[in-house]
């Protein structure tokens, strides 16, 4: 089960987010996705740090659907996937409808100071023009990972598809 949130991580989900991460985490805004134990899923992370643009607003931190989602990957589905992108003008509006979704999600979930410190440091066509974890070309799809945490906390049509196709949030104990 998978229960969106978009709170702060206490204390146990902060452990099990560096042990997930196998290092302390830098830049957590807020879980965004838990499993029925409130075990962090889906991190949704800031828009700059360390002074630079992070490229990802939802992280996927979940063990289990890291593993699920590389085997997929291994599977060479990136390129079955971008040539349906190609061939249905359909399913190319929904990703770059779920791009659009993200991009939004991201400008919507900052706070006044973080608007500032972007258009200070000149960030702000990167974070407006990049869509789901910081692609650049929106007919490509660099990542199922990605593309799945925006799924579990958004509208993604690549991780819906993840869903039909490999039922991946199966693999969630």
């Amino acid at each position: 089960m998978v229960i969106q949130t978009d709170q702060a991580p206490d204390a146990r989900q902060l452990a099990i987010i560096t042990a997930q991460l196998g290092r302390a985490p830098r830049g957590i805004e807020a879980v965004a996705a838990v499993d029925g134990e409130g075990t962090p899923l889906v991190l949704r992370m800031a828009p700059i740090v360390d002074g630079k643009p992070f490229p990802t607003l939802y992280w996927l931190c979940s063990e289990h659907l890291k593993i699920e989602i590389s085997r997929i990957e291994a599977q060479g589905v990136i390129k079955r996937l971008e040539a349906r992108l190609q061939q249905d003008a359909d399913f190319l509006a929904a990703y770059h409808a779920s791009h659009r979704d993200y991009v939004a999600t991201r400008w919507r979930c900052m706070s006044a100071s973080q608007h500032r410190d972007i258009e200070r440091l000149g960030y702000e066509d990167v974070l407006r023009e990049r869509g789901i974890g910081g692609i650049a070309n929106w007919d490509q799809v660099r990542c199922l990972h990605t593309q799945y945490a925006h799924h579990l906390c958004g509208h993604n049509v690549i991780g819906q598809w993840l869903d039909a196709e490999f039922q991946v949030a199966n693999c969630l104990p």
